[in-house]
């Protein structure tokens, strides 16, 4: 189909800008609610293109707004910036090499998320001042999406209760609507406390809040056999008791992710594990304390929406990779096992295809391949607003997320490429929704239809508040 919008010469107007503003945020990687400076850099980009900002998001000190238009619907566009700790690597490579040991990287490619939903809401923005269409777009960057849930939070305190619908994309290996799929997903931290002693003299007096920990673990193993297929429960230690093996341990600290498919499972296991807890601390005689970090749901799916976004992509048709970008590929794919291109490929319902590096077309919608599902905190945008999510190709297939390979081709002509196409793609589907009222009508009352079958429950506690770090 020939593209006969508007939209991608607008993006084009302001690409330069916008990738500029994702490779300086590349070198600047900020984990979850410590991204002041990445904030600050998508601030000034929305002040020098003329966006109307609002500043602290729902209290959010690393969240900004950015609003342009007038009157009519508002529509989302959403952008991340936030990094992960440990995959600090050199751009541009093809083999391990941090810049600074032990440091952040973005090994998720939100770098170019942020950038890129900023691109599109500008070409947006062009277009509403230039055809007088009443209605409004705005930019949301949403800080802590790697385990910090803040549009859970900003959800949860009325960010979004003005919004009609809401766009957003993911870097992936290929380029097609996203399945709506995601594990709705509680962080909760469990703290036992017992009685220190001396373990070899008198450790009938102590009470071990370590062996709870470990009481603890061993209860939520027994659990799996007796959950959901979909559900998924992990762990980490955050205080594992101390570090002297001759003191009987007072405090210890571990922390569960408990996920599942569909938001009641997921709550019920999360009333299951707290039993467990509760059972571990009555068989050591200590005491525990659950308290909820973060939480998010999984996606509504609205299939008026993903139809329109996948129209958006057919007019586009495939990312224009050049034989550079190909060669890159090629090294990447180098340092990757043939199960990690094999995987990618299963994703699309696709055998792997010797030669191919790079996904230069448009994925079917709902491909039907095998399911790999993860958790964010979309999902509960998903619940209050009818809301689609692209993936497009900014890296070679096969890559690893969360990984030194994804971070080494974030600075890379394949990662600007892509996010352009995902501007594209967005800005494209935005206008849509603000020139066909009809459209838009019918994306909510697709919304209006699912939440009426299953009422949205924000996972959050209602006085919880976000685990906001300190400026530095």
């Amino acid at each position: 189909m020939q593209n006969t919008s508007e939209i991608p010469h607008l993006v084009e107007r302001h690409q330069d800008d916008l990738i500029g503003l994702a490779d300086r945020v590349w070198g600047m990687p900020e984990t979850l609610y410590a991204e002041w400076q990445s904030c600050a850099e998508h601030a000034a980009m929305l002040r020098a293109k003329g966006f109307r900002i609002t500043e602290n998001v729902a209290g959010l000190p690393t969240a900004v707004m950015g609003e342009a238009g007038n009157g009519g619907p508002v529509i989302a566009i959403l952008g991340e910036y936030d990094a992960l700790p440990g995959l600090s690597q050199v751009a541009g490579i093809d083999y391990r090499q941090e810049v600074e040991a032990g440091g952040n990287g973005h090994g998720c490619g939100h770098n170019l998320l942020g950038s890129a939903a900023m691109l599109a809401a500008c070409a947006v923005k062009d277009w509403l001042e230039a055809t007088g269409t009443p209605g409004r777009v705005r930019y949301y960057g949403c800080p802590a999406e790697e385990g910090g849930a803040a549009k859970t939070f900003m959800v949860r305190d009325g960010a979004f209760d003005d919004v009609d619908a809401a766009i957003t994309w993911h870097p992936s290996c290929f380029t097609r609507v996203d399945d709506p799929l995601a594990l709705a997903n509680t962080r909760m931290d469990f703290t036992f406390t017992g009685r220190a002693a001396h373990a070899a003299a008198s450790p009938h007096l102590g009470r071990s809040a370590l062996d709870a920990v470990e009481l603890m673990s061993v209860g939520v193993n027994y659990m799996r056999e007796h959950m959901v297929q979909d559900a998924r429960i992990h762990y980490a230690y955050l205080d594992a008791g101390g570090k002297a093996p001759n003191v009987v341990q007072s405090t210890a600290r571990v922390r569960y992710s408990i996920r599942a498919l569909k938001l009641a499972d997921m709550l019920a296991l999360v009333e299951r594990v707290r039993k467990v807890a509760e059972g571990a601390a009555l068989m050591t005689e200590t005491t525990v304390e659950a308290r909820v970090f973060t939480a998010v749901s999984n996606h509504l799916e609205n299939l008026t929406m993903d139809r329109a976004m996948q129209a958006a992509l057919d007019e586009l048709g495939g990312v224009p990779f050049d034989e550079e970008d190909r060669a890159y590929a090629r090294r990447i794919q180098a340092t990757l096992s043939a199960q990690d291109i094999a995987t990618e490929w299963a994703i699309v319902a696709r055998e792997p295809e010797p030669g191919v590096e790079l996904c230069d077309w448009v994925v079917p919608m709902r491909p039907g391949g095998e399911v790999l599902i993860g958790s964010t905190d979309v999902g509960d945008v998903t619940w209050k607003v009818p809301t689609t999510e692209v993936l497009v190709a900014t890296c070679a297939i096969g890559t690893p997320f969360h990984s030194w390979q994804l971070t080494a081709q974030g600075k890379s002509g394949i990662a600007h490429k892509g996010m352009v196409h995902a501007a594209k793609a967005m800005g494209r589907v935005a206008q849509m929704l603000l020139a066909d009222p009809a459209l838009l009508a019918e994306a909510k009352a697709e919304h209006a239809r699912r939440l009426e079958k299953t009422p949205y429950i924000c996972p959050l506690p209602a006085d919880l508040p976000a685990p906001i770090l300190p400026r530095p």
